[in-house]
């Protein structure tokens, strides 16, 4: 596999680390001043498909800078040239369909941290790739800051090894209360009526089995899914034999319409948990916004957040096989 290519020029960009020798996120830029416009990007792309798709295994993350790309229509374009198959996003978070494969990504209050997560990671079929698109930069805070899984994985077992090894190989179970309706009032508003493109609790029901949730409804009309067990890691082929962090206990522990707790339904220690929540922070990318950058993350490699910011900011997704 070649290092580099002519068709772009390796840059650097802030908060960027190395993490066992590689760097995260690659940041590829035009190679030329005259180069620095979608349909070169695009012809770049279509040259290097593959060259492109193991460097992103490789790094885990690319950064597209430069390349003046302007709405969703041109994103869209990008993803299309690759010809990666599209996954439906299924989740808590309130999204819009903006065009083709394209939404927007999570639009909870700013003032409020998402946390670090891969993306659909509880459900049967998730993302390999997500892909983020910035039209509008905020003017302070809203980073997409990024986590080797791999990391966590060796710092927790470096600190905790019987405990991970017991909870991996027993799992962790996980609940969900949804609305029936979208409320953005939240960064987990999204109702199952959207989730599950019906308003009918039969079909509703029968997608959420099939995504591997069993269900019970409340009395307000609300639904709340029961996941698990799951394990803790997973390793996935390609990825050097690395242990992911593959879970969402953090972020779902303890909180008002979520719950991550022990297979038998006991609570995780506390000790485990906020120490995990130390540790993602401590390896975490603290990646920052430009206008028109076009980020792709190996969603089965990085987890991801977002930080709380001034309005306005504006980010798209689109998530693929």
């Amino acid at each position: 596999m070649e290092p580099f290519t002519k068709d772009f020029k390796v840059g650097e960009c802030e908060g960027q680390k190395v993490v066992d020798g590689e760097t995260m996120p690659l940041v590829l830029q035009p190679p030329a001043p005259e180069n620095n416009d979608v349909e070169s990007l695009i012809l770049a792309l279509q040259k290097n498909k593959d060259w492109f798709d193991q460097m992103l295994v490789k790094n885990s993350a690319i950064l597209l800078r430069g390349f003046n790309v302007q709405n969703a229509e041109e994103f869209n374009d990008i993803i299309e040239t690759f010809g990666w198959d599209d996954i439906r996003y299924v989740g808590p978070a309130p999204r819009t369909h903006v065009h083709k494969r394209v939404w927007t990504a999570n639009e909870g209050p700013l003032s409020e941290f998402i946390y670090y997560h891969h993306e659909m990671v509880l459900i049967k079929e998730y993302p390999k790739k997500v892909i983020l698109f910035c039209e509008i930069p905020p003017p302070e805070g809203g980073q997409t800051p990024f986590v080797p899984s791999f990391r966590v994985t060796e710092r927790m077992l470096e600190e905790f090894p019987e405990a991970v090894e017991e909870l991996d190989a027993s799992g962790l179970k996980y609940t969900f209360t949804a609305p029936s309706k979208n409320s953005t009032g939240s960064m987990r508003g999204r109702g199952w009526e959207d989730t599950f493109a019906t308003s009918v609790r039969a079909e509703a029901e029968k997608k959420a089995n099939a995504l591997g949730m069993d269900v019970e409804w409340l009395a307000d009309g609300g639904i709340k899914t029961i996941l698990g067990p799951r394990s803790l890691t997973k390793v996935f082929e390609g990825r050097k034999g690395r242990r992911m962090w593959f879970n969402t206990m953090v972020g779902m522990h303890g909180k008002e319409i979520s719950s991550a707790l022990m297979a038998d339904g006991t609570e995780i220690p506390a000790e485990l948990v906020n120490r995990c929540e130390q540790i993602i922070e401590e390896e975490s990318v603290q990646f920052k916004w430009e206008k028109g950058d076009v980020l792709f993350l190996d969603n089965l490699a990085l987890l991801h957040g977002r930080r709380p910011s001034l309005a306005p900011r504006r980010v798209l997704v689109a998530t693929c096989k």
